[in-house]
């Protein structure tokens, strides 16, 4: 199609032209030739360009196309998470790398029994990690949660449960420096009881085996904080039947300081409470045989309740000799009848003063002194003999009813003396 066209004004960047039924269309002074002026004419062919229309259209579809297989069918994918491995105290969990497809991640959260437990460190990089302080042989629930820009994703729920104290398959050994005879012989002992046996410090691994602290492997396992043990501790494990505290089975640990297991455990504690019990009889027997001792001294020593002696008698508190199984040769012959009872002030101004020595009885334990007491007493007067024995008749009647004043002074004195006694004649 030719149009033609007459240039009205020209300007620097639109031009004015005029079509024959005098309409302006305003025009790109650019697309005009560079000597056209006022009053020009021009002719445009104008023409229809199907090949680009369907060139166009089919770019478009394509990139529609393209646009929805991108972001409208693939999507990021839910995490999918496994145990790898479950001790008494611990479990070990992976997962598959995270796919996030078009999307960007936000974070990855781990949630044991519905709480959560807390978040994943570099979750394009970690795939596992490894939960402890666990209670023995108890179920716990476990998911992922995958926040992303296209949404939040979440993992199926994995239920796993602790090991018993008895079951071992969950020790997994990592060997350092061993004698190669040694290395085969813990092999052996972790085949028998399920543990297992690898060659490189994991994240599952639980103890690391070794004879010499020296190598990478042992830098790693305690860079890790994984207990460094000797090949004892296993067989100890398996000689018990159980986990074995590894506190005296470090490296460097006093064997002395080790443990004992269950079996020996009680073995060791009835030898302890037998030598307890004999040690505490033994020192009950000691204690008695102390304190039998010293009552029998004080028996011994303090005898029986000393006897009421009579006025002028030794008030030492011995026993008289009358009351020996023995009778003494120096007795006296049994005493005439006793005259009429004379007046207490008479007896006691006709009562001569007495020598500070008593003519009683010998005493019982024939010591020298009471012995030369005796013959002193024998020297004395007969006349004096009489008087003194009427007036202790006198005075032991009067006893029998109240106790004289110097009867109580001297009871008073004596020591050790029990109640008085009243002593028949």
């Amino acid at each position: 199609m030719l149009v033609s066209l007459t240039v009205g004004k020209v300007d620097a960047g639109v031009a004015v032209l005029l079509t024959q039924d005098n309409r302006l269309i305003e025009f790109p002074s650019v697309l005009l030739p560079n000597n056209i002026t006022s009053g020009s004419i021009v002719d445009i062919t104008v023409a229809r360009n199907h090949a680009a229309e369907e060139a166009s259209t089919t770019g478009f579809q394509n990139l529609q196309k393209r646009i929805l297989n991108t972001y409208g069918v693939k999507t990021p994918t839910p995490p999918i998470l496994r145990l790898r491995n479950a001790t008494q105290t611990s479990l070990v969990l992976e997962w598959d790398p995270v796919d996030l497809a078009t999307a960007s991640l936000k974070s990855l959260s781990l949630y044991r029994n519905g709480s959560k437990a807390g978040s994943i460190p570099r979750p394009l990089e970690t795939r596992s990690t490894k939960i402890s302080g666990l209670a023995i042989h108890t179920e716990y629930t476990f998911h992922l949660v995958l926040r992303t820009t296209a949404g939040t994703y979440q993992s199926e729920k994995l239920t796993c449960r602790t090991h018993k104290m008895t079951d071992l398959s969950g020790i997994t050994v990592t060997a350092g420096v061993l004698p190669p005879q040694q290395k085969d012989a813990l092999g052996a002992a972790l085949d028998r009881i399920g543990g297992k046996l690898i060659d490189a410090v994991r994240i599952d691994t639980t103890h690391f085996v070794c004879t010499e602290g020296r190598g990478p492997l042992w830098e790693k396992a305690v860079e890790m904080n994984i207990p460094v043990v000797v090949p004892e501790w296993v067989d100890a494990c398996e000689a018990e039947g159980t986990i074995v505290s590894v506190r005296g089975y470090y490296l460097n640990a006093d064997p002395k300081a080790r443990q004992l297991g269950p079996i020996h455990a009680s073995t060791q504690h009835q030898r302890t409470m037998s030598t307890i019990t004999a040690n505490t009889q033994s020192h009950i027997h000691s204690q008695s045989r102390l304190s039998l001792q010293p009552t029998r001294e004080r028996q011994e020593s303090v005898g029986e309740p000393p006897i009421t002696p009579f006025p002028g008698c030794d008030m030492s508190g011995q026993p008289k000799a009358e009351d020996s199984e023995e009778p003494l040769e120096d007795e006296q012959p049994p005493l005439p009848p006793l005259p009429p009872p004379k007046d207490e002030d008479e007896d006691e101004a006709a009562k001569p003063k007495e020598d500070p020595t008593p003519n009683g009885h010998a005493e019982q334990n024939g010591e020298s002194d009471s012995a030369e007491t005796a013959g002193l007493s024998e020297k004395e007067d007969k006349a004096d003999d009489v008087e003194k024995e009427e007036d202790a008749q006198k005075e032991a009647n009067e006893s029998k009813e109240e106790p004289s004043n110097d009867e109580a002074k001297k009871g008073k004195g004596k020591e050790g003396e029990g109640d008085f006694n009243e002593v028949p004649l």
